[in-house]
């Protein structure tokens, strides 16, 4: 079933040739799926370097891990723009209450023939087809358990913020040593968490991207806030919250030895 098709069954009058279709994709800097989960989308895609949404409606799919795949996340009406401080333009969207029920949980094949992401209905309409209804709108996964975690730096800002109550309930309850994996520069950083809260508690204090360690700041502090996006966290053993701290040392010092991340890694001592 092609995805207009199943729109017109909300919203009978939807016409492709009504329609700027919004592919959202990752921009280097932020990720709309994140954003979308974060509940910011609409003030987001509001937003733009130029008048993009001229057309009466905006179809808005955001790009899933597979490239081929789109998340559909609403139509909105154009109300019409106004320029911002950015030297671009801010649209007035409205969301139409009739995609509600399919919002976010829609999910589109699409294969996009070039880097643009404004597209007119008509060329879309033809070959977007429905791959999949999920039955709940997207949102983060479930704790996975720990020998699973890799969480990207904005997923865990999500996870704290929203204080995920399977994320929580696993990280707050045990102590150990976590990995931070930097996927731009290839290198890692061993820490350790113990006491009340564990590895949760922990976790929590690098919202700022560095958790005050030394290396990490210096870094955040000459690549600016974004670099922590290229940060990765896991865990690499778990211990009750009532072993001591000197115990969970010595393992954190047994897994800088072996991952060499004094020597080649982020950590300095």
């Amino acid at each position: 079933m092609l995805l207009f098709d199943l729109l017109r069954l909300q919203e009978p009058l939807l016409e492709p040739t009504q329609c700027k279709v919004h592919l959202a994709g990752w921009t280097g800097i932020e990720n709309p799926l994140r954003v979308y989960s974060e509940g910011n989308f609409d003030a987001w895609q509001a937003g733009q370097t130029r008048k993009n949404f001229e057309r009466q409606y905006v179809v808005s799919l955001i790009q899933m891990a597979d490239k081929r795949r789109w998340l559909y996340v609403g139509v909105y009406e154009s109300l019409g723009s106004k320029p911002n401080a950015k030297g671009g333009v801010t649209y007035k969207l409205r969301f139409l209450p009739s995609s509600e029920d399919l919002a976010g949980r829609v999910v589109a094949t699409f294969e996009r023939p070039s880097r643009q992401s404004y597209l007119r209905g008509e060329s879309v309409a033809p070959s977007c087809e429905v791959y999949q209804l999920n039955p709940e709108k997207l949102h983060l996964a479930e704790f996975p358990g720990f020998k699973k975690v890799n969480v990207s730096f904005g997923d865990l800002g999500v996870i704290v913020r929203q204080a995920i109550p399977s994320w929580r309930a696993a990280l707050e309850n045990v102590a150990g040593v976590y990995l931070i994996s930097d996927h731009l520069e290839g290198k890692l950083y061993v820490g350790s968490a113990t006491g009340a809260g564990g590895i949760w508690a922990r976790w929590c204090e690098y919202l700022n991207g560095h958790g005050e360690n030394v290396r990490l700041r210096k870094l955040i502090k000459e690549g600016g806030a974004a670099r922590a996006e290229h940060f990765h966290f896991s865990v690499l053993e778990i211990a009750d919250t009532h072993t001591s701290g000197a115990d969970v040392l010595l393992r954190e010092g047994h897994w800088k030895e072996v991952l060499l991340t004094r020597l080649h890694g982020h950590n300095g001592n």
